[in-house]
């Protein structure tokens, strides 16, 4: 599943092999996947399309 996705890296990750996040949206089944951007093959978090909407929401407010 997740080579199927197109993944993006966030602006806030860095090059120096610190902290890298990637997500990917699944549209047809509608959730958002979330990984480690140094663990490509590795774990993955998927949450709902609103719980992220929901998510995003709050930290922007923070």
């Amino acid at each position: 599943m997740s080579s199927e996705l197109a993944w993006l890296k966030s602006s806030y990750s860095d090059s120096g092999g610190g902290n890298c996040v990637e997500v990917a949206a699944a549209a047809h089944s509608h959730t958002i996947h979330i990984r480690d951007s140094k663990l490509g093959s590795g774990p993955e978090v998927r949450v709902t399309a609103a719980t992220w909407a929901k998510f995003i929401s709050h930290i922007a407010e923070a």
